[in-house]
This record gives C-alpha cells, sequence and structure tokens, in this order.
C-alpha cells in the first residue's frame, strides 16, 4: 500500500480559528508531514529522541591546567634591553675612540628610546633619574598586531 503527503499548495487552510493536525500535534506549523503522518495513524519517518549533552563540569578543568601553563610561563627570564640610538661608524673612527670620546647617535635627544624585550621593540619610553639611577618612563605601547609580525623575523 503507497501513502502519499501532500504538498504545501494541495493543502487547504483551516477555517478560522482551528488548528491544523500539524499545529495540533507538534505545537507548531514547523513539523507538517510528521504530524499529518501521526494524524492518518501512520508511523513517522523518523525517530525523535530527547538531546544528550555532556556535563560543564569537565570543560572547567581545562582553565585549571590552562593557569598552571601559565604560570610555568610566568617564571621566565627575558633579556630587557633599551636602546638609546644607532649609528654607523668606520673602523678607523672606532679605533680612534678613548676616553671622553662622544659617539653621535641617529635620534634626538628628545626622541622616546625604545624598550626591547627579547630584542623585539614592545614599548617606547623616556630617561628618567631617580637619586642616582637611570629608569625609563613607559610613553607608548607598540600595537600588539605589530608585535604579532615581528615574531616571524
Amino acid at each position: 500500500m503507497q501513502e502519499s503527503i501532500s504538498t504545501e499548495s494541495e493543502r487547504t487552510p483551516p477555517p478560522e480559528g482551528e488548528a491544523t493536525a500539524a499545529e495540533t500535534v507538534a505545537g507548531t506549523t514547523e513539523a507538517p508531514v510528521a504530524a499529518e503522518a501521526m494524524a492518518m495513524n501512520a508511523e513517522p519517518a523518523f525517530e525523535v529522541r530527547s538531546a544528550q549533552f555532556q556535563t560543564l563540569e569537565a570543560t572547567a578543568s581545562l582553565g585549571g591546567e590552562r593557569d598552571r601553563k601559565l604560570d610555568l610561563l610566568m617564571d621566565l627570564t627575558l633579556p630587557v634591553a633599551i636602546e638609546l640610538g644607532r649609528t654607523n661608524m668606520l673602523i678607523r673612527d672606532i679605533l680612534d675612540l678613548q676616553r671622553g670620546s662622544v659617539v653621535e647617535f641617529e635620534k634626538l635627544a628628545s626622541e622616546p628610546v625604545d624598550i626591547l624585550i627579547n630584542g623585539k621593540k614592545m614599548a617606547e619610553g623616556e630617561v628618567v633619574v631617580i637619586e642616582k639611577h637611570f629608569g625609563i618612563r613607559i610613553t607608548n605601547l607598540v600595537d600588539a598586531s605589530e608585535r604579532v609580525k615581528g615574531l616571524g623575523r
């Protein structure tokens, strides 16, 4: 015995205020084929089961593991260098250097110094004197996208 299922165009709308078989069985009009099959006392073509989800407790432990890995990184030591400026000199001029010689850099005195971490520029700052020690006040951080570009070099 062959059953035919009517298409959307073959259906006639119910009178005003009455629900279709799909609305009555499924609560909405989103499953008309299954509702019509159930209305004709036939078994639906698919099986409906409730969804099964994993518990959230398993993923919560990943955060702790990530924190432990970050804690390991926090104890690493990286070299930090402050670059006042750069210049190129002839070997003759380098050999002529002596106590009291002045080496002139390309940077002006008013320009910020570069702060290099592990050889990569991460920030700029200005030189300050605290009691008898030099220090650097950070005035500008290098944009994160620029730092990522420098990783491949």
